[in-house]
Protein backbone atom coordinates (compact mmCIF):
# COMPACT_ATOMS: atom_id res chain seq x y z
CA UNK A 1 0.00 0.00 0.00
CA UNK A 2 1.23 3.50 -0.89
CA UNK A 3 1.10 5.70 2.22
CA UNK A 4 -0.26 9.25 2.24
CA UNK A 5 3.16 10.42 3.44
CA UNK A 6 4.76 8.85 0.35
CA UNK A 7 2.26 10.40 -2.09
CA UNK A 8 0.31 13.10 -0.22
CA UNK A 9 -1.69 14.50 -3.14
CA UNK A 10 -4.36 13.10 -5.45
CA UNK A 11 -3.73 11.98 -9.03
CA UNK A 12 -6.62 12.75 -11.42
CA UNK A 13 -6.61 10.24 -14.27
CA UNK A 14 -8.46 11.43 -17.41
CA UNK A 15 -9.41 9.09 -20.25
CA UNK A 16 -12.02 9.38 -23.01
CA UNK A 17 -12.83 5.69 -22.52
CA UNK A 18 -12.62 3.41 -19.48
CA UNK A 19 -13.23 -0.35 -19.44
CA UNK A 20 -14.45 -1.40 -16.00
CA UNK A 21 -17.03 -4.08 -16.75
CA UNK A 22 -18.57 -5.74 -19.83
CA UNK A 23 -21.97 -4.51 -18.67
CA UNK A 24 -20.64 -0.93 -19.00
CA UNK A 25 -19.79 -0.46 -22.73
CA UNK A 26 -17.77 2.70 -22.11
CA UNK A 27 -14.68 1.49 -23.98
CA UNK A 28 -13.79 0.56 -27.55
CA UNK A 29 -10.51 -1.28 -27.15
CA UNK A 30 -7.05 -1.25 -25.63
CA UNK A 31 -6.99 2.41 -24.54
CA UNK A 32 -10.09 1.97 -22.39
CA UNK A 33 -9.05 -1.43 -21.05
CA UNK A 34 -5.70 0.04 -20.03
CA UNK A 35 -7.51 2.87 -18.23
CA UNK A 36 -9.69 0.44 -16.30
CA UNK A 37 -6.72 -1.75 -15.38
CA UNK A 38 -4.78 1.34 -14.25
CA UNK A 39 -7.59 2.39 -11.92
CA UNK A 40 -7.90 -1.15 -10.52
CA UNK A 41 -4.17 -1.32 -9.83
CA UNK A 42 -4.27 2.10 -8.18
CA UNK A 43 -6.99 0.80 -5.86
CA UNK A 44 -4.95 -2.33 -5.06
CA UNK A 45 -1.90 -0.22 -4.26
CA UNK A 46 -3.81 2.32 -2.16
CA UNK A 47 -2.97 5.17 -4.55
CA UNK A 48 -4.92 8.41 -3.98
CA UNK A 49 -6.31 8.49 -7.52
CA UNK A 50 -9.60 9.61 -9.04
CA UNK A 51 -10.76 8.77 -12.57
CA UNK A 52 -12.58 11.07 -15.01
CA UNK A 53 -14.32 10.02 -18.23
CA UNK A 54 -17.57 10.55 -20.16
CA UNK A 55 -20.78 8.64 -19.53
CA UNK A 56 -21.45 7.30 -23.07
CA UNK A 57 -25.08 6.46 -22.35
CA UNK A 58 -25.38 4.49 -25.61
CA UNK A 59 -21.96 2.92 -25.18
CA UNK A 60 -19.69 2.17 -28.12
CA UNK A 61 -21.89 -0.08 -30.29
CA UNK A 62 -23.20 -3.60 -30.62
CA UNK A 63 -21.77 -5.46 -33.59
CA UNK A 64 -23.80 -7.72 -35.88
CA UNK A 65 -22.14 -9.76 -38.64
CA UNK A 66 -24.04 -11.42 -41.46
CA UNK A 67 -23.01 -14.62 -43.24
CA UNK A 68 -20.49 -12.73 -45.37
CA UNK A 69 -18.97 -10.73 -42.54
CA UNK A 70 -20.73 -7.45 -43.22
CA UNK A 71 -20.80 -5.44 -40.00
CA UNK A 72 -23.78 -3.40 -38.85
CA UNK A 73 -23.96 -1.40 -35.66
CA UNK A 74 -26.66 -0.67 -33.11
CA UNK A 75 -26.59 1.32 -29.85
CA UNK A 76 -25.18 -0.51 -26.83
CA UNK A 77 -27.38 0.97 -24.15
CA UNK A 78 -26.77 0.05 -20.53
CA UNK A 79 -28.36 0.58 -17.12
CA UNK A 80 -26.04 3.34 -15.98
CA UNK A 81 -28.56 4.52 -13.39
CA UNK A 82 -28.25 1.15 -11.64
CA UNK A 83 -24.48 0.83 -12.01
CA UNK A 84 -23.57 4.40 -11.00
CA UNK A 85 -24.37 6.85 -8.22
CA UNK A 86 -25.54 10.35 -9.25
CA UNK A 87 -23.56 13.27 -7.82
CA UNK A 88 -25.17 16.55 -6.73
CA UNK A 89 -22.85 19.24 -8.20
CA UNK A 90 -23.48 20.85 -11.57
CA UNK A 91 -20.75 22.67 -13.48
CA UNK A 92 -20.62 24.52 -16.79
CA UNK A 93 -18.31 24.33 -19.82
CA UNK A 94 -18.06 27.01 -22.52
CA UNK A 95 -19.22 25.73 -25.92
CA UNK A 96 -20.03 28.10 -28.81
CA UNK A 97 -20.92 30.98 -26.52
CA UNK A 98 -23.19 28.88 -24.31
CA UNK A 99 -22.65 27.53 -20.81
CA UNK A 100 -23.33 23.80 -21.16
CA UNK A 101 -24.32 22.15 -17.88
CA UNK A 102 -22.51 18.97 -16.80
CA UNK A 103 -23.25 16.52 -13.99
CA UNK A 104 -21.36 13.42 -12.85
CA UNK A 105 -22.07 9.82 -11.93
CA UNK A 106 -19.74 7.88 -9.63
CA UNK A 107 -18.44 4.33 -9.85
CA UNK A 108 -16.31 2.86 -7.06
CA UNK A 109 -13.29 0.67 -7.84
CA UNK A 110 -12.34 -1.31 -4.73
CA UNK A 111 -8.86 -2.74 -4.29
CA UNK A 112 -7.70 -5.98 -2.69
CA UNK A 113 -7.18 -4.23 0.67
CA UNK A 114 -10.43 -2.25 0.54
CA UNK A 115 -8.97 1.03 -0.73
CA UNK A 116 -11.36 2.76 -3.14
CA UNK A 117 -10.75 4.78 -6.29
CA UNK A 118 -13.80 6.75 -7.48
CA UNK A 119 -14.41 7.16 -11.20
CA UNK A 120 -16.61 10.04 -12.36
CA UNK A 121 -18.61 9.76 -15.57
CA UNK A 122 -19.50 13.19 -16.96
CA UNK A 123 -22.96 13.66 -18.44
CA UNK A 124 -24.62 16.52 -20.40
CA UNK A 125 -28.08 14.90 -20.62
CA UNK A 126 -29.77 17.64 -18.61
CA UNK A 127 -32.96 19.57 -19.40
CA UNK A 128 -31.06 22.86 -19.09
CA UNK A 129 -29.10 21.95 -22.26
CA UNK A 130 -30.44 21.87 -25.80
CA UNK A 131 -30.85 18.52 -27.58
CA UNK A 132 -27.50 18.70 -29.37
CA UNK A 133 -25.67 19.52 -26.15
CA UNK A 134 -27.45 16.66 -24.41
CA UNK A 135 -26.09 14.29 -27.08
CA UNK A 136 -22.43 15.11 -26.35
CA UNK A 137 -22.08 12.31 -23.80
CA UNK A 138 -24.32 9.88 -25.66
CA UNK A 139 -21.90 7.59 -27.53
CA UNK A 140 -18.17 6.92 -27.66
CA UNK A 141 -16.26 8.18 -30.74
CA UNK A 142 -19.46 9.17 -32.49
CA UNK A 143 -20.31 12.18 -34.62
CA UNK A 144 -18.36 14.67 -36.73
CA UNK A 145 -15.32 16.83 -35.88
CA UNK A 146 -17.44 19.43 -34.09
CA UNK A 147 -19.05 16.77 -31.93
CA UNK A 148 -15.67 15.24 -31.07
CA UNK A 149 -14.15 18.62 -30.26
CA UNK A 150 -17.03 19.45 -27.91
CA UNK A 151 -16.79 16.02 -26.27
CA UNK A 152 -13.14 16.76 -25.53
CA UNK A 153 -14.08 20.15 -24.07
CA UNK A 154 -16.53 18.40 -21.73
CA UNK A 155 -13.91 15.83 -20.72
CA UNK A 156 -10.99 18.20 -20.14
CA UNK A 157 -12.52 21.49 -19.02
CA UNK A 158 -15.64 19.91 -17.52
CA UNK A 159 -13.56 17.33 -15.68
CA UNK A 160 -11.41 19.96 -13.98
CA UNK A 161 -14.46 21.96 -12.95
CA UNK A 162 -16.30 18.88 -11.67
CA UNK A 163 -13.41 17.69 -9.51
CA UNK A 164 -13.27 21.11 -7.88
CA UNK A 165 -17.01 21.11 -7.33
CA UNK A 166 -16.75 17.66 -5.74
CA UNK A 167 -14.25 19.00 -3.23
CA UNK A 168 -10.91 17.74 -4.58
CA UNK A 169 -8.53 20.47 -3.43
CA UNK A 170 -5.21 18.64 -3.43
CA UNK A 171 -4.77 17.30 -6.95
CA UNK A 172 -1.05 17.33 -7.58
CA UNK A 173 -1.07 15.55 -10.94
CA UNK A 174 -3.53 15.50 -13.82
CA UNK A 175 -2.71 12.43 -15.93
CA UNK A 176 -3.92 12.55 -19.54
CA UNK A 177 -4.35 9.09 -21.04
CA UNK A 178 -3.94 10.16 -24.70
CA UNK A 179 -4.63 13.66 -26.04
CA UNK A 180 -8.43 13.59 -25.83
CA UNK A 181 -8.30 15.19 -22.37
CA UNK A 182 -5.75 17.90 -23.21
CA UNK A 183 -8.22 20.76 -22.72
CA UNK A 184 -7.77 20.21 -19.00
CA UNK A 185 -4.52 22.16 -19.41
CA UNK A 186 -6.49 25.10 -20.82
CA UNK A 187 -8.88 24.93 -17.85
CA UNK A 188 -5.96 24.97 -15.39
CA UNK A 189 -4.33 27.86 -17.25
CA UNK A 190 -7.56 29.84 -17.17
CA UNK A 191 -7.77 29.37 -13.41
CA UNK A 192 -4.21 30.55 -12.84
CA UNK A 193 -4.20 33.80 -14.80
CA UNK A 194 -5.55 37.07 -13.42
CA UNK A 195 -9.37 37.15 -13.47
CA UNK A 196 -9.42 34.39 -16.05
CA UNK A 197 -8.04 36.77 -18.71
CA UNK A 198 -6.06 34.41 -20.93
CA UNK A 199 -4.56 37.38 -22.77
CA UNK A 200 -2.68 38.13 -19.53
CA UNK A 201 -1.17 34.64 -19.30
CA UNK A 202 2.58 34.67 -18.82
CA UNK A 203 5.18 31.97 -19.32
CA UNK A 204 5.18 31.47 -15.56
CA UNK A 205 1.47 30.61 -15.73
CA UNK A 206 2.17 27.96 -18.37
CA UNK A 207 4.98 26.58 -16.25
CA UNK A 208 2.67 26.35 -13.23
CA UNK A 209 0.20 24.31 -15.28
CA UNK A 210 2.98 22.16 -16.67
CA UNK A 211 4.08 21.17 -13.17
CA UNK A 212 0.70 19.56 -12.56
CA UNK A 213 0.27 17.63 -15.80
CA UNK A 214 1.44 14.25 -17.09
CA UNK A 215 0.80 12.93 -20.58
CA UNK A 216 0.83 9.37 -21.93
CA UNK A 217 0.83 9.12 -25.72
CA UNK A 218 -0.30 5.91 -27.40
CA UNK A 219 -0.18 6.70 -31.11
CA UNK A 220 3.04 6.07 -33.08
CA UNK A 221 1.99 7.84 -36.33
CA UNK A 222 1.32 11.57 -36.90
CA UNK A 223 -2.06 10.96 -38.59
CA UNK A 224 -3.41 9.24 -35.48
CA UNK A 225 -3.43 12.36 -33.31
CA UNK A 226 -6.63 14.39 -32.89
CA UNK A 227 -6.64 17.62 -34.93
CA UNK A 228 -9.31 20.27 -35.39
CA UNK A 229 -9.54 23.23 -37.81
CA UNK A 230 -8.80 26.63 -36.30
CA UNK A 231 -12.13 28.10 -37.44
CA UNK A 232 -13.99 25.31 -35.65
CA UNK A 233 -11.94 25.86 -32.48
CA UNK A 234 -12.66 29.59 -32.60
CA UNK A 235 -16.38 28.94 -33.00
CA UNK A 236 -16.49 26.49 -30.08
CA UNK A 237 -14.06 28.13 -27.64
CA UNK A 238 -13.86 31.77 -28.71
CA UNK A 239 -11.05 34.11 -29.75
CA UNK A 240 -9.39 34.45 -26.35
CA UNK A 241 -8.99 30.73 -25.77
CA UNK A 242 -7.83 30.25 -29.34
CA UNK A 243 -5.17 32.93 -28.76
CA UNK A 244 -4.01 31.05 -25.66
CA UNK A 245 -3.78 27.81 -27.66
CA UNK A 246 -1.73 29.60 -30.31
CA UNK A 247 0.56 30.98 -27.60
CA UNK A 248 1.42 27.48 -26.34
CA UNK A 249 2.39 26.39 -29.89
CA UNK A 250 -0.18 23.66 -30.43
CA UNK A 251 -1.56 25.02 -33.71
CA UNK A 252 0.16 24.23 -37.00
CA UNK A 253 -1.14 24.77 -40.53
CA UNK A 254 -4.33 26.21 -39.04
CA UNK A 255 -5.06 22.98 -37.18
CA UNK A 256 -5.22 22.50 -33.41
CA UNK A 257 -3.25 19.38 -32.52
CA UNK A 258 -4.38 17.95 -29.18
CA UNK A 259 -1.17 16.01 -28.78
CA UNK A 260 0.90 19.19 -29.09
CA UNK A 261 -1.30 20.85 -26.47
CA UNK A 262 -0.64 17.97 -24.06
CA UNK A 263 3.07 17.86 -24.92
CA UNK A 264 3.66 21.58 -24.41
CA UNK A 265 1.85 21.73 -21.06
CA UNK A 266 3.11 18.53 -19.38
CA UNK A 267 6.14 18.14 -17.17
CA UNK A 268 6.37 14.39 -17.82
CA UNK A 269 5.60 12.56 -21.07
CA UNK A 270 5.85 8.86 -21.82
CA UNK A 271 5.28 6.29 -24.50
CA UNK A 272 3.76 2.92 -23.62
CA UNK A 273 6.64 0.58 -24.49
CA UNK A 274 10.39 0.83 -24.95
CA UNK A 275 10.20 0.96 -28.75
CA UNK A 276 7.19 3.24 -28.72
CA UNK A 277 9.14 5.69 -26.59
CA UNK A 278 11.92 5.67 -29.19
CA UNK A 279 9.43 6.28 -32.01
CA UNK A 280 7.73 9.07 -30.06
CA UNK A 281 11.05 10.83 -29.51
CA UNK A 282 11.59 10.77 -33.28
CA UNK A 283 8.06 12.12 -33.87
CA UNK A 284 8.43 14.88 -31.27
CA UNK A 285 12.15 15.64 -31.02
CA UNK A 286 11.60 18.87 -29.06
CA UNK A 287 10.26 16.97 -26.04
CA UNK A 288 11.80 14.64 -23.48
CA UNK A 289 9.73 11.45 -23.74
CA UNK A 290 10.21 8.54 -21.37
CA UNK A 291 8.90 4.97 -21.67
CA UNK A 292 6.67 3.08 -19.25
CA UNK A 293 5.55 -0.20 -20.76
CA UNK A 294 1.88 -1.01 -20.34
CA UNK A 295 0.60 -3.83 -18.18
CA UNK A 296 -2.66 -5.60 -17.39
CA UNK A 297 -4.53 -6.13 -14.13
CA UNK A 298 -3.52 -9.65 -13.17
CA UNK A 299 -6.50 -10.65 -11.02
CA UNK A 300 -8.98 -9.35 -13.61
CA UNK A 301 -7.51 -11.19 -16.59
CA UNK A 302 -6.53 -14.51 -15.00
CA UNK A 303 -9.16 -17.23 -15.46
CA UNK A 304 -10.61 -18.84 -12.30
CA UNK A 305 -8.81 -22.21 -12.69
CA UNK A 306 -5.49 -20.38 -13.05
CA UNK A 307 -6.32 -18.03 -10.17
CA UNK A 308 -7.02 -21.05 -7.97
CA UNK A 309 -3.74 -22.60 -9.07
CA UNK A 310 -1.79 -19.47 -8.16
CA UNK A 311 -3.62 -19.20 -4.84
CA UNK A 312 -2.39 -22.70 -3.98
CA UNK A 313 1.21 -22.40 -5.10
CA UNK A 314 1.87 -18.62 -4.90
CA UNK A 315 -0.52 -17.24 -2.26
CA UNK A 316 1.13 -13.79 -2.32
CA UNK A 317 0.46 -13.16 -6.03
CA UNK A 318 -2.70 -11.05 -5.64
CA UNK A 319 -1.03 -8.71 -3.16
CA UNK A 320 2.18 -8.53 -5.18
CA UNK A 321 2.00 -9.61 -8.83
CA UNK A 322 5.79 -9.89 -9.01
CA UNK A 323 5.42 -13.18 -7.11
CA UNK A 324 4.14 -14.71 -10.34
CA UNK A 325 7.82 -15.18 -11.10
CA UNK A 326 7.56 -18.25 -8.89
CA UNK A 327 5.07 -19.87 -11.27
CA UNK A 328 8.13 -21.66 -12.57
CA UNK A 329 7.80 -24.03 -9.57
CA UNK A 330 4.20 -25.09 -10.36
CA UNK A 331 4.13 -28.72 -11.60
CA UNK A 332 3.48 -28.92 -15.35
CA UNK A 333 0.63 -31.36 -14.82
CA UNK A 334 -1.17 -28.73 -12.73
CA UNK A 335 -0.69 -26.07 -15.41
CA UNK A 336 -1.98 -28.47 -18.08
CA UNK A 337 -5.00 -29.43 -15.99
CA UNK A 338 -5.98 -25.80 -15.36
CA UNK A 339 -5.63 -24.97 -19.04
CA UNK A 340 -7.81 -27.92 -20.06
CA UNK A 341 -10.58 -26.69 -17.78
CA UNK A 342 -10.44 -23.19 -19.27
CA UNK A 343 -10.32 -24.52 -22.83
CA UNK A 344 -13.32 -26.77 -22.23
CA UNK A 345 -15.29 -23.80 -20.93
CA UNK A 346 -14.26 -21.69 -23.94
CA UNK A 347 -15.28 -24.37 -26.44
CA UNK A 348 -18.64 -24.72 -24.69
CA UNK A 349 -19.23 -20.95 -24.74
CA UNK A 350 -18.41 -20.70 -28.45
CA UNK A 351 -20.80 -23.55 -29.23
CA UNK A 352 -23.53 -21.79 -27.25
CA UNK A 353 -22.88 -18.42 -28.96
CA UNK A 354 -22.46 -19.63 -32.55
CA UNK A 355 -23.32 -23.32 -32.88
CA UNK A 356 -19.72 -23.92 -33.99
CA UNK A 357 -18.17 -26.96 -32.31
CA UNK A 358 -14.42 -26.61 -31.94
CA UNK A 359 -12.27 -29.61 -31.03
CA UNK A 360 -10.82 -29.48 -27.52
CA UNK A 361 -7.67 -31.43 -28.41
CA UNK A 362 -6.76 -29.44 -31.54
CA UNK A 363 -4.26 -26.57 -31.35
CA UNK A 364 -6.37 -23.42 -31.14
CA UNK A 365 -4.99 -20.08 -32.32
CA UNK A 366 -6.66 -16.76 -31.53
CA UNK A 367 -6.47 -13.34 -33.16
CA UNK A 368 -8.77 -10.98 -31.24
CA UNK A 369 -8.49 -7.20 -31.25
CA UNK A 370 -10.01 -4.13 -32.88
CA UNK A 371 -10.30 -4.65 -36.64
CA UNK A 372 -8.01 -2.12 -38.30
CA UNK A 373 -5.91 -2.35 -41.44
CA UNK A 374 -2.52 -2.03 -39.75
CA UNK A 375 -3.26 -4.97 -37.43
CA UNK A 376 -3.30 -7.23 -40.53
CA UNK A 377 -5.68 -9.92 -39.34
CA UNK A 378 -5.34 -11.56 -42.77
CA UNK A 379 -1.56 -12.15 -42.68
CA UNK A 380 -2.20 -15.75 -41.65
CA UNK A 381 -3.97 -16.31 -44.99
CA UNK A 382 -1.25 -14.96 -47.31
CA UNK A 383 -0.59 -18.41 -48.80
CA UNK A 384 -3.64 -20.66 -48.49
CA UNK A 385 -1.99 -23.64 -50.16
CA UNK A 386 0.87 -23.67 -47.69
CA UNK A 387 -1.51 -23.16 -44.78
CA UNK A 388 -3.54 -26.18 -45.86
CA UNK A 389 -0.40 -28.24 -46.39
CA UNK A 390 0.85 -27.45 -42.88
CA UNK A 391 -2.44 -28.59 -41.36
CA UNK A 392 -2.35 -31.79 -43.39
CA UNK A 393 1.34 -32.68 -42.91
CA UNK A 394 2.13 -31.44 -39.42
CA UNK A 395 -1.11 -31.42 -37.47
CA UNK A 396 -4.55 -29.79 -37.42
CA UNK A 397 -5.25 -26.39 -35.98
CA UNK A 398 -8.26 -24.10 -35.67
CA UNK A 399 -8.44 -20.31 -35.55
CA UNK A 400 -10.70 -17.95 -33.61
CA UNK A 401 -11.12 -14.32 -34.67
CA UNK A 402 -12.96 -11.55 -32.91
CA UNK A 403 -13.00 -7.76 -33.01
CA UNK A 404 -15.06 -4.73 -34.00
CA UNK A 405 -14.27 -2.27 -36.78
CA UNK A 406 -15.02 1.39 -36.06
CA UNK A 407 -18.29 2.31 -37.79
CA UNK A 408 -16.44 4.72 -40.13
CA UNK A 409 -13.45 2.44 -40.78
CA UNK A 410 -14.15 0.89 -44.16
CA UNK A 411 -10.73 -0.79 -44.25
CA UNK A 412 -11.42 -2.47 -40.89
CA UNK A 413 -14.84 -3.63 -42.08
CA UNK A 414 -13.34 -5.00 -45.29
CA UNK A 415 -10.82 -6.93 -43.18
CA UNK A 416 -13.64 -8.74 -41.37
CA UNK A 417 -15.21 -9.67 -44.71
CA UNK A 418 -11.86 -11.04 -45.88
CA UNK A 419 -11.64 -13.31 -42.84
CA UNK A 420 -15.11 -14.66 -43.68
CA UNK A 421 -14.04 -15.27 -47.28
CA UNK A 422 -10.94 -17.19 -46.18
CA UNK A 423 -13.01 -19.17 -43.71
CA UNK A 424 -15.28 -20.31 -46.53
CA UNK A 425 -12.37 -21.20 -48.81
CA UNK A 426 -10.70 -23.25 -46.08
CA UNK A 427 -13.80 -24.92 -44.66
CA UNK A 428 -12.75 -28.41 -45.78
CA UNK A 429 -9.28 -28.23 -44.25
CA UNK A 430 -9.22 -25.61 -41.48
CA UNK A 431 -11.88 -24.38 -39.06
CA UNK A 432 -12.02 -20.57 -38.77
CA UNK A 433 -14.60 -18.93 -36.47
CA UNK A 434 -15.32 -15.20 -36.15
CA UNK A 435 -17.06 -14.17 -32.91
CA UNK A 436 -19.22 -11.06 -32.70
CA UNK A 437 -19.10 -8.36 -30.02
CA UNK A 438 -15.60 -8.72 -28.64
CA UNK A 439 -15.81 -7.36 -25.08
CA UNK A 440 -14.15 -7.84 -21.71
CA UNK A 441 -15.97 -11.09 -20.91
CA UNK A 442 -15.16 -12.65 -24.27
CA UNK A 443 -11.56 -11.44 -24.05
CA UNK A 444 -11.15 -13.14 -20.67
CA UNK A 445 -12.44 -16.37 -22.15
CA UNK A 446 -10.27 -16.30 -25.26
CA UNK A 447 -7.03 -15.05 -23.69
CA UNK A 448 -7.10 -17.99 -21.26
CA UNK A 449 -8.71 -20.74 -23.32
CA UNK A 450 -6.73 -20.81 -26.55
CA UNK A 451 -3.35 -22.46 -27.02
CA UNK A 452 -1.56 -19.75 -29.00
CA UNK A 453 -2.04 -15.97 -29.20
CA UNK A 454 -1.40 -14.50 -32.66
CA UNK A 455 -0.47 -10.85 -33.31
CA UNK A 456 0.56 -9.56 -36.73
CA UNK A 457 0.71 -5.72 -36.73
CA UNK A 458 2.55 -3.71 -39.32
CA UNK A 459 5.68 -2.40 -37.65
CA UNK A 460 6.08 0.04 -35.92
CA UNK A 461 2.37 0.77 -35.53
CA UNK A 462 1.71 -1.38 -32.44
CA UNK A 463 2.46 1.12 -29.67
CA UNK A 464 2.23 -1.56 -27.00
CA UNK A 465 -0.66 -4.01 -27.19
CA UNK A 466 -1.86 -5.80 -24.08
CA UNK A 467 -3.85 -8.82 -25.28
CA UNK A 468 -0.74 -11.00 -25.41
CA UNK A 469 0.05 -9.97 -21.84
CA UNK A 470 -3.37 -11.26 -20.77
CA UNK A 471 -2.71 -14.53 -22.59
CA UNK A 472 0.67 -14.89 -20.89
CA UNK A 473 -0.94 -14.52 -17.45
CA UNK A 474 -2.94 -17.65 -18.31
CA UNK A 475 0.00 -19.66 -19.61
CA UNK A 476 -0.77 -19.01 -23.30
CA UNK A 477 2.35 -18.21 -25.38
CA UNK A 478 2.40 -15.68 -28.23
CA UNK A 479 3.36 -15.90 -31.90
CA UNK A 480 3.86 -12.25 -32.74
CA UNK A 481 5.62 -9.66 -34.85
CA UNK A 482 8.43 -8.01 -32.89
CA UNK A 483 6.64 -4.77 -32.15
CA UNK A 484 5.12 -3.10 -29.09
CA UNK A 485 5.51 -5.00 -25.83
CA UNK A 486 6.63 -8.22 -27.53
CA UNK A 487 10.06 -6.70 -28.20
CA UNK A 488 10.54 -6.82 -24.43
CA UNK A 489 8.55 -9.96 -23.62
CA UNK A 490 9.80 -12.28 -26.35
CA UNK A 491 12.30 -15.02 -25.59
CA UNK A 492 12.32 -17.37 -28.56
CA UNK A 493 11.05 -20.81 -27.68
CA UNK A 494 10.76 -19.83 -24.02
CA UNK A 495 7.83 -17.35 -23.79
CA UNK A 496 6.65 -17.85 -27.36
CA UNK A 497 7.85 -17.22 -30.89
CA UNK A 498 8.62 -14.22 -33.11
CA UNK A 499 7.33 -13.65 -36.61
CA UNK A 500 10.40 -12.43 -38.45
CA UNK A 501 13.09 -10.48 -36.63
CA UNK A 502 14.30 -6.89 -36.39
CA UNK A 503 15.10 -6.81 -40.12
CA UNK A 504 12.63 -5.22 -42.50
CA UNK A 505 10.60 -7.97 -44.19
CA UNK A 506 7.87 -7.69 -46.79
CA UNK A 507 4.49 -9.32 -46.27
CA UNK A 508 5.58 -12.50 -48.05
CA UNK A 509 8.67 -12.74 -45.82
CA UNK A 510 6.68 -12.26 -42.64
CA UNK A 511 4.08 -14.80 -43.76
CA UNK A 512 6.84 -17.30 -44.53
CA UNK A 513 8.28 -16.80 -41.04
CA UNK A 514 4.82 -17.31 -39.52
CA UNK A 515 4.32 -20.55 -41.48
CA UNK A 516 7.82 -21.81 -40.67
CA UNK A 517 7.23 -21.32 -36.95
CA UNK A 518 3.88 -23.10 -37.13
CA UNK A 519 5.19 -26.00 -39.18
CA UNK A 520 8.61 -26.58 -37.65
CA UNK A 521 8.34 -25.37 -34.05
CA UNK A 522 4.81 -24.93 -32.69
CA UNK A 523 2.74 -27.79 -34.10
CA UNK A 524 5.46 -30.46 -33.63
CA UNK A 525 5.93 -29.36 -30.03
CA UNK A 526 2.20 -29.20 -29.27
CA UNK A 527 1.47 -32.68 -30.61
CA UNK A 528 4.84 -34.38 -30.14
CA UNK A 529 6.02 -33.00 -26.79
CA UNK A 530 3.01 -31.66 -24.88
CA UNK A 531 5.06 -31.24 -21.70
CA UNK A 532 7.47 -29.07 -23.65
CA UNK A 533 4.60 -26.91 -24.88
CA UNK A 534 3.23 -26.60 -21.34
CA UNK A 535 6.69 -25.59 -20.17
CA UNK A 536 6.62 -22.63 -22.56
CA UNK A 537 3.21 -21.66 -21.20
CA UNK A 538 4.54 -21.84 -17.66
CA UNK A 539 7.55 -19.71 -18.63
CA UNK A 540 5.19 -17.13 -20.14
CA UNK A 541 3.50 -16.84 -16.73
CA UNK A 542 6.79 -16.65 -14.88
CA UNK A 543 8.67 -14.26 -17.19
CA UNK A 544 5.90 -12.21 -18.80
CA UNK A 545 3.03 -12.45 -16.30
CA UNK A 546 5.28 -11.40 -13.44
CA UNK A 547 6.35 -8.19 -15.22
CA UNK A 548 3.70 -6.99 -17.66
CA UNK A 549 1.09 -6.10 -15.05
CA UNK A 550 -0.40 -2.79 -13.95
CA UNK A 551 1.00 -2.99 -10.42
CA UNK A 552 4.49 -2.60 -11.89
CA UNK A 553 3.28 0.00 -14.39
CA UNK A 554 1.50 2.16 -11.79
CA UNK A 555 4.49 1.99 -9.44
CA UNK A 556 6.64 3.29 -12.28
CA UNK A 557 4.21 6.17 -12.82
CA UNK A 558 4.35 6.96 -9.11
CA UNK A 559 8.16 7.02 -9.02
CA UNK A 560 8.75 8.76 -12.34
CA UNK A 561 5.69 10.91 -12.97
CA UNK A 562 3.66 11.58 -9.82
CA UNK A 563 6.18 12.25 -7.05
CA UNK A 564 7.71 15.56 -6.15
CA UNK A 565 4.78 17.86 -6.95
CA UNK A 566 3.16 20.10 -4.39
CA UNK A 567 -0.62 20.51 -4.83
Amino acid sequence: MISKEFLPHHVAYFSMEVGLDSSMPTYSGGLGILAGDTLRAAADLGLPMVGVTLLHRKGYFRQSLDARGNQTESPAGWNYEEALEPMVPRVFVPIAGRAVMVRAWRYIVRGVFGHIVPVYFLDTDLKENNSWEMSLTEALYDGDARHRLCQEVVLGMGGVAMLQALGYKNIGTHHMNEGHAAFLTLALLEQDVVHGDLAAAAQSDCEAVRQHCVFTTHTPVPAGHDQFPVDLVRDVLGDQRLAALEAVRCINNRMLNMTYLALHLSRYINGVAMRHGEISRDLFPDHAIDSITNGVHAATWTAPPLRNLYDRFIPEWRRDNFYLRYAIKIPLAEVQRAHRLVKQEMVAQIAQRTGAHLAEKVLTICFARRSAGYKRADLLFTDLERLEAIAERTGPFQVIYSGKAHPHDQVGKAMIRRIFEFSEKLKNSLRVVYLENYDMDLARTLCAGVDLWLNTPERPLEASGTSGMKAALNGVPSLSVLDGWWVEGHVEGVTGWAIGDDRELDIAGEAKSLYDKLEHAILPLYYGKPDGYAEIGRSAISLNGSYFHTQRMVLQYVRNAYLGVEP
